[in-house]
């Protein structure tokens, strides 16, 4: 069974749910094993996601980037909770955590709109769920 990204990442953050405190790297990917072996996948729902979402972007700095994004996550009713920026010379990288509580957008939802962006202003946009970030660089 070919599973997409957005089907192992609902099922990582059910896993990381149903573990709570308890989760650990190893503890998750058995579970997430667990679940895709007996076909568990209809039992994770994302109509709606909650909580925070990190956004990393970066590509050669021109004006209109940040405009452009925060535009897309104004429209999808996205909180934007802390931003920042650094320019390198002709580089420059941004980080944005988001509130994605109020929003009518899914992740993934949200994934799509912001990829039209970032081939638009010809840059990188990445989201990860938080707990996925916590989880995954965890030391």
């Amino acid at each position: 069974m070919a599973l997409t990204e957005e089907e192992i990442r609902k099922i990582t953050l059910h896993a990381i749910s149903e573990l709570g405190e308890n989760a650990t790297p190893e503890k998750v990917k058995q579970v997430v094993k667990e679940a895709v072996s007996k076909g568990e996948m209809e039992i994770i729902d994302d109509q709606k996601s909650a909580g925070k979402v990190i956004l990393t972007s970066f590509g050669m700095n021109h004006p209109g980037i940040i405009a452009g994004v925060t535009a897309a996550l104004s429209n999808a009713n996205v909180d934007i909770t802390d931003l920042s920026q650094k320019l390198m010379g002709e580089f420059y990288t941004m980080i944005i955590i988001l509130d994605i509580s109020n929003s009518s957008k899914n992740l993934s939802e949200l994934q799509t709109d912001l990829n039209k962006i970032a081939e638009e202003l010809k840059i990188k946009i990445y989201l990860q769920h938080e707990d996925l970030f916590r989880y995954m660089h965890r030391v």
